[in-house]
């Protein structure tokens, strides 16, 4: 009964309501363990009479919360979900029974489940009768839930390097100071960008030579609600009264230079998405391992000549052996630019 052929009209029915589901889903929390999630109900006339998404992990899931809206009206009649419902029990109970339960006559969903724990929903779904379409608008569904999906294929959390530089790619004069390169806007974007993070990732040179806070902040300079994991990756023990030690965020302290060991622990703590700050040689470790897959560049347009490096060395003698990067993105915030860059080739090879 999977993927039964449907008539033009109830197809564009399908993606109009998918797309609705997608807008609900993106209300969800990023930087959670689960991914963000939403569902439409709609009665065996077509009407919409029951929406959801997902809050966080341990909160009803999307569908769920859809069924409660809907009660008895969604009996024979349709669900849209953006994910393929889980068939497992974890804080709360399988989305696959909820639907068997209430009646439905017909789920659509967009992504299909990459986790082994959950996915198998559909399977469960058919052997109850129900009939299943997926795929619709599945690209969208994806993009939504980039790292989540990334960390379930790959079985590492997505690496996401963080830099900041002037235009002759200094992170520092030769004093050492480095604050700031950037101006307050990119400073404000880096901040908004770190809360979408499951972790922010340092080596312990950072931060014995900085004292970073790595937190997530307002412009007030406040921090409020959930904050990403701060993990300091070394051999070296962190000093008592690093900041770092505040209760601020929870810290991980990792006893590790290598980066594919911190990403498998990391994974183990369903972490999805690492936020790199760490100095030049953090970077290049992680760079040479071939484990960073997006790298956020802010530019300042200032020339300092001399000067501590963004990055270390990774091995390249020669132009064409350069690392080569594929823009996404690049804006103007404030003074600054920032470039968005996914990595593509090293000598004309995948990583």
């Amino acid at each position: 009964m999977a993927d039964r052929e449907v008539s033009a009209p109830e197809g564009e029915h399908d993606v109009a309501l998918m797309r609705r589901a997608l807008e609900l889903a993106a209300r969800g929390p990023l930087g959670d363990p689960n991914p963000r999630v939403g569902a439409v109900i709609v009665d065996e006339g077509g009407m919409v009479v029951g929406e959801g998404f997902h809050e966080g992990a341990g909160t009803p899931h999307a569908e769920v919360m859809a069924l409660r809206q809907a009660g008895t009206a969604a009996r024979a009649g349709t669900a849209v979900v953006t994910l393929e419902p889980c068939a497992h029990t974890g804080r709360t109970g399988p989305c696959t029974q909820a639907l068997i339960q209430a009646g439905v006559a017909r789920v659509v969903f967009a992504q299909s489940d990459p986790t082994p724990s959950a996915r198998g929903g559909r399977t469960l779904l058919e052997a109850a009768g129900i009939h299943t379409t997926g795929g619709v608008l599945d690209e969208e569904s994806t993009a939504l839930n980039d790292a989540w999906t990334f960390s379930f294929v790959h079985g590492r959390p997505k690496v996401t390097w963080k830099f900041a530089a002037t235009l002759d790619g200094r992170s520092a004069a030769t004093d050492g100071t480095s604050r700031w390169i950037t101006g307050p806007l990119a400073r404000a974007d880096v901040h908004r960008l770190r809360a979408q993070c499951d972790a922010i990732l340092v080596g312990t040179g950072t931060v014995i030579a900085d004292d970073p806070v790595l937190t997530a902040r307002g412009p007030d300079g406040s921090t409020t609600g959930r904050q990403p994991l701060r993990v300091v990756m070394g051999l070296r023990p962190i000093p008592e009264t690093a900041r770092v030690r505040d209760v601020a965020a929870p810290t991980l302290q990792l006893a590790t230079h290598d980066p594919a060991q911190a990403l498998k622990a990391l994974n183990e703590q369903d972490i999805h998405h690492v936020w790199l700050e760490g100095g030049p040689t953090v970077a290049a470790a992680f760079l040479q391992a071939g484990l960073v897959d997006e790298v956020i560049a802010y530019l300042a347009p200032a020339l300092l000549g001399a000067g501590s490096s963004a990055l270390g060395d990774i091995g390249i003698r020669t132009i064409d052996q350069a690392l080569r990067l594929t823009a996404q993105e690049v804006i103007t915030i404030g003074p600054d630019i920032r470039i968005r860059a996914s990595i593509a080739t090293l000598n004309g090879e995948g990583l």
